[in-house]
C-alpha cells in the first residue's frame, strides 16, 4: 500500500509535466521525454485559486484564468529548466530571456542567484528568467560554448544577443534585457 499511494501522488505531477518542488527536475525531464509531454507551468489565479497550466510557448504571453478569465500575473521567478522546456520557452518566448547557466557546487552561482532571482521579479512581463544547471544539463551548456560558470546568456527570438562569463550586477543584466528589447 505504501509503494502503491507514493506511485499515485508521483504520477499526476509527471503526467502534467509540471514545475514541481515535490518531484526533482530531472525525474520530470525523463518522464516528458519518454511520454513526448510538453513542458508546463502551474500558474495559481489570485482572483479566484484555480490552479492553471500554461504551456511553456505561452510563458510570455497574457495569460488568462481558465476559471474566471482573470489575467493572470507576469512570471516574476526564475524557472528551473531542462533542454526541452528550454527549447520550448525559448522559441515561443515574445519577450528576451536572460539564462543563467549554474552549478550547485559553484560559489559565485549561489551568489548570484539572489540578484538573479531579484532581476525576475523587476523584469516581470518583460522578460523571462531561465535558470540551467549544467550537471544536469551538460548538452545544453556545450550548445552554448559554457567553460564557465556562473554564464549568462540573453536570447531574443531565439538567437544569442549577450553572453556573459562570471559574476554580473543587477544593473549590467538590466542593460542587456533592455538593449534585447526588454
Amino acid at each position: 500500500m505504501g509503494n502503491n499511494s507514493r506511485a499515485r501522488d508521483f504520477a499526476p505531477t509527471v503526467a502534467y509535466a509540471t514545475v514541481s518542488r515535490r518531484v526533482p527536475l530531472l525525474a520530470q525531464a525523463t518522464w516528458r521525454r519518454l511520454c513526448n509531454l510538453p513542458f508546463h507551468v502551474i500558474r495559481s489565479c489570485p482572483s479566484c485559486g484555480t490552479r492553471n497550466r500554461v504551456h511553456a510557448r505561452n510563458l510570455s504571453n497574457i495569460v488568462r484564468c481558465g476559471a474566471c478569465k482573470t489575467t493572470l500575473p507576469a512570471i516574476a521567478e526564475p524557472l528551473d529548466v531542462d533542454e526541452s522546456a528550454f527549447a520550448d520557452i525559448v522559441s515561443g518566448s515574445r519577450v528576451p530571456v536572460l539564462v543563467d547557466f549554474w552549478a550547485s557546487w559553484c560559489g559565485p552561482c549561489r551568489m548570484a542567484a539572489p540578484v538573479v532571482r531579484d532581476l525576475a521579479r523587476e523584469m516581470a512581463g518583460r522578460a523571462l528568467v531561465l535558470k540551467v544547471d549544467t550537471e544536469a544539463e551538460p548538452a545544453l551548456g556545450a550548445r552554448f560554448g559554457v567553460r564557465s560558470i556562473p554564464n549568462f546568456v540573453v536570447l531574443k527570438n531565439g538567437a544569442v544577443v549577450t553572453q556573459h562569463p562570471g559574476l554580473a550586477s543587477r544593473e549590467e543584466m538590466r542593460g542587456w534585457l533592455e538593449k534585447a528589447g526588454a
